[in-house]
């Protein structure tokens, strides 16, 4: 393989992983909003409850 396409080749990999990288990390953030939102209901309703 010629050293040109060996460094395309090299890059592509790198991009797909840094793609890859990227969609995990949002999809980790929007996992921990949804998990954030659903505590605070949680947190809202057991105060409610407390406060009746």
């Amino acid at each position: 393989m010629p050293k040109q396409n060996k460094q395309n080749a090299m890059n592509e990999a790198s991009e797909a992983q840094n793609n890859a990288t990227e969609f995990a990390s949002e999809t980790n953030v929007s996992e921990v909003r949804r998990q954030n939102q659903k505590s605070a209901q949680k947190s809202a309703s057991q105060q409610s409850q407390a406060t009746e």
